[in-house]
């Protein structure tokens, strides 16, 4: 990080203490208290100043996104305004990072129900792709309270669906302009993904497993002529198209109607989103030589990367509210289809002779559905008495079908010379041609929560009652089943030649060779390893005692006994059997949040408890997940969930109801931690990404937040609004025996060296967001908002090295985004956003500091991957009626 951009940051920051230190007159001594700490209700309750209020009150760490300022900052989905809180950063393709921490340690919930993750890939489901015209607020919980699942290391987001306060309908229209990939010639799609059927994300039904062999176990199946040529639905082939403007339309109704003496919310809502991007880049691997030799690539590779996205969601919700009672009924439907065209020039596998000649394509498709039923439902007994509960049930799934390999070289057989653009030669044969078919398909998913809560003692003339008890239950089930196979291109003619082929239309040669007999295609999954399945139940009970003996004392002691029970049933390579692991674990965690009211604006806080962190499902699915830079994917069913013990110690300062300062110490330790490690294949070829359980990491850090009205410094300033805040964190780890085998060079066993120090895996040194707003209102009170918001996390460890190669570094990427939000009429409003205006390029990189051996790569470029975005010019208009 360049110091002068720490530097503004820390001034950012300065100024908040700085200027908060003056002291004026405002309403915050006529402050009256909201009962509670969840907010629901009238709308008054979303605006960015309640939620203010409301993080002031609370008695554990909670931070919110409000409906007002998701409004004024145009964010457009749950991901973007997540990142709008203290310590949040969201990283490429990887989810959020709280607190410098990866998404693995964070977990989801909506509405108070958990919710699984739609991709293996990720801990929680991808939430850019929840849109945010249905939120009514986004809470974050960055310490933990007994009543949160125990999953919980970074923080726990909990989406509220919006509260119906009175009657609208609302249309969107959204266009983007990307500079990288909008209007860009030749940009490349799976034939037909393009149409309707790809712009709904119905084009997977052509790439299914075919029948012949769909339901039946592998058993090197070979396809006759026939069946080659008509049993796949889908083509080898690429449409070459002009990408268009990005695209989202959206219609929201929500309608409340009177029902008896209570009132009845209907809430629906449609939203459909296109996106072309296009990168281009490194995509590089390497490799230890040995003692006494150096460091070179195993892949030095170019990728051009085209992704045509869709998203597609509906959101139906009933809601009724009678005095004391309340039941909310919803309905979510959630998918995102991403076609992906990925060639890479250059060589793998250290084949440099094909540095200037060697080609494969990837025609990928990526495809999650996700429904999600809920209901939930709470009542008021009377005053002191009050019980909720609900119930959530999940079809969930996620499939790369039909994912298309083709291998090949970019010379004449005949000349050697490099062939026209989009040209290739190739042969049949070995992994040349390989179908894959991954699914991740869910049997099962439900959730529920119960909760009775009693009041005991007297208000007097207070708001709340001096003790507080919770007593409830929380829990969900998640069943699961994977299927991987693959089909390969043989032949049956040892001497046919190399031919060259149109890479961009090769359909019609590969149907000729099929008819002529020289191409059928043959299953070659592995019979053990096809099918695994993993089952997961937890349940939790838990009790909380809230005791407030005056005005200014808030204590909240909590207890939760947890047990998972895990069971993953899969096969080791070449066994006729499959193997049940059992996981059977309890947790006792404690939790205590003690918030201390200095006077009317100023809070001390202070939180422990004990969590765990269970894995993605990829880091403990048992497959070989396979792609053809010979980079894989290897799950460790064996790995272990982490223990967490947090300790918080917060100050807090409310100058007045729109400004707050807060510092805020934090240390954790994290017993069994979990890393992702990219070390050399055991088969000599390729690398493997794979994960172990570190034995402990510590880490500890300072995390400063501001808000500030300029018009301290001049009145001439008071439309101004500064926010910034930062986390600065250091961390260590303790490896684990399996680390230490892996990421000792065998040498160090002679010579006595011993490893570096080194950080956790994933977590950032520091993290750092700001936003500086403008607005102003006309003589109409229709209101005008100009933000601006920068964020940055540090340089962290990607993943760790291994037999004498250093860490790989992801770098810092820094964003900066321009938002206007105008309201033109009662009815009419418009957004305007360019994002990513710095254009930054996304890096990892081979770390050199700390590498055994010195470096000796391909034009001296220590790069794994890196790329641009490019900057994109959004303009959305909106009409409510």
């Amino acid at each position: 990080m360049k110091i002068n951009k720490l530097s503004v940051a820390v001034l950012f920051l300065s100024g908040s203490v700085f200027y908060a230190q003056e002291i004026k007159k405002d309403t915050a001594s006529k402050e009256k208290k909201i009962e509670g700490v969840i907010i629901q209700g009238s709308s008054s309750k979303k605006t960015e100043t309640a939620v203010l209020g409301e993080q002031k009150k609370a008695i554990i760490q909670k931070q919110a996104v409000s409906a007002e300022e998701i409004s004024r900052k145009g964010i457009s989905n749950v991901e973007q305004g997540l990142t709008k809180v203290t310590g949040i950063t969201t990283v490429e393709g990887r989810g959020l990072f709280v607190r410098g921490l990866e998404e693995r340690y964070n977990y989801l919930l909506i509405n108070g129900l958990g919710s699984p993750s739609n991709n293996p890939f990720q801990k929680i489901i991808a939430l850019k792709q929840f849109p945010t015209d249905v939120v009514g607020k986004l809470n974050i919980y960055k310490t933990f309270n007994s009543n949160l699942y125990g999953d919980f290391a970074g923080a726990t987001f909990d989406i509220e669906t919006l509260t119906i306060d009175k009657s609208f309908s609302k249309i969107e229209f959204g266009i983007g302009v990307n500079t990288l990939s909008t209007f860009r010639d030749n940009f490349k799609v799976a034939e037909g993904a393009s149409g309707m059927n790809g712009y709904l994300g119905l084009n997977s039904s052509d790439r299914r497993l075919p029948s012949e062999v769909r339901n039946s176990r592998p058993n090197n199946y070979r396809f006759t002529a026939g069946e080659s040529l008509n049993s796949f639905k889908d083509s080898w082939n690429v449409d070459n198209v002009k990408s268009m403007p990005n695209t989202n339309i959206g219609f929201t109704t929500a309608q409340k109607v009177k029902m008896g003496s209570g009132n009845l919310g209907i809430l629906f809502s449609l939203n459909q989103g296109t996106k072309f991007e296009y990168k281009e880049g490194a995509n590089n691997q390497f490799r230890s030589q040995g003692q006494d030799s150096f460091i070179d690539n195993m892949n030095f590779l170019n990728r051009k990367q085209y992704n045509y996205e869709t998203e597609s969601s509906a959101l139906l919700g009933l809601g009724y509210k009678n005095k004391g009672t309340a039941v909310n009924l919803n309905a979510f439907y959630l998918q995102n289809t991403n076609n992906i065209i990925e060639d890479n020039f250059g060589y793998k596998d250290n084949l440099v002779q094909n540095k200037q000649s060697g080609f494969f394509r990837t025609n990928q498709l990526d495809v999650s559905r996700f429904l999600d039923l809920q209901l939930t439902a709470s009542q008021k007994i009377t005053d002191r008495h009050q019980i909720k509960a609900g119930a959530s049930y999940v079809i969930n799934n996620y499939s790369q079908p039909d994912r298309k390999i083709i291998d090949g070289n970019r010379t004449d057989p005949s000349t050697g010379a490099i062939l026209p653009e989009n040209m290739i030669q190739m042969r049949y044969g070995g992994n040349n041609l390989i179908r894959q078919y991954l699914d991740v398909d869910s049997r099962f998913y439900g959730s529920a929560f119960a909760e009775y809560q009693l009041s005991l003692g007297e208000k007097g003339d207070r708001k709340d009652y001096p003790i507080q008890i919770a007593l409830g239950y929380n829990g969900f089930s998640d069943f699961r089943k994977t299927s991987y196979r693959f089909l390969f291109g043989r032949t049956s003619n040892a001497s046919l030649t190399p031919f060259i082929v149109n890479v961009d239309t090769p359909q019609d040669t590969f149907d000729a060779s099929i008819k002529k007999g020289d191409l059928f295609y043959q299953e070659g999954s592995d019979v053990s390893q096809f099918y695994s399945s993993f089952y997961q139940i937890i349940n939790g009970g838990y009790a909380n005692v809230n005791f407030k003996p005056t005005d200014s004392w808030d204590i909240l002691l909590g207890a939760r006994y947890e047990n998972d029970m895990t069971l993953i049933r899969f096969s080791a390579q070449g066994a006729d059997t499959k193997t049940n692991l059992e996981k059977n674990k309890d947790f006792f965690l404690p939790s205590l949040a003690i918030k201390k009211a200095l006077n009317s604006k100023n809070n001390l806080r202070f939180a422990f408890s004990k969590t765990v962190t269970r894995p993605i499902l990829i880091e403990t699915m048992p497959i070989k997940y396979i792609s053809p830079d010979n980079v894989n994917i290897v799950g460790n069913q064996n790995i272990q969930n982490s223990e967490n013990y947090n300790f918080d110690l917060k100050w807090e300062y409310y100058p007045t109801t729109k400004e707050m300062f807060a510092v805020n110490l934090f240390a954790k330790r994290i017993d069994n931690a979990i890393e992702r490690s990219l070390t050399a294949s055991a088969d000599a070829t390729g690398s493997t990404i794979t994960f172990f359980n570190a034995k402990k990491a510590e880490l500890y850090g300072i995390e400063l937040e501001g808000i500030l009205s300029l018009s301290r410094i001049s009145e001439s300033l008071k439309n101004f609004t500064l926010g910034a805040n930062a986390t600065i964190m250091h961390s260590n780890v303790e490896r684990s025996q399996e680390q230490l085998n892996m990421e000792q060079p065998t040498w160090f066993k002679s010579t006595g060296e011993t490893l570096h120090k080194r950080g956790l895996q994933g977590a950032a040194p520091y993290t750092i967001n700001a936003d500086l707003k403008y607005e102003i209102k006309n003589r109409k009170n229709l209101a005008q908002t100009f933000s601006l918001v920068y964020n940055v996390s540090g340089s962290k460890i990607y993943a760790t090295g291994g037999t004498g190669t250093d860490n790989y570094y992801e770098k810092p990427f820094h964003q900066l985004d321009f938002v206007y939000q105008g309201q033109l009429t009662k009815n009419w409003n418009v957004k305007f956003a360019v994002q990513n205006i710095l254009d930054s390029k996304y890096r990892i990189l081979l770390g050199e500091d700390k590498s055994y051996l010195p470096l000796k790569v391909e034009d001296g470029n220590n790069v794994l991957t890196d790329y641009y975005r490019g900057v994109t010019f959004n303009f959305t208009v909106g009409y409510t009626f």
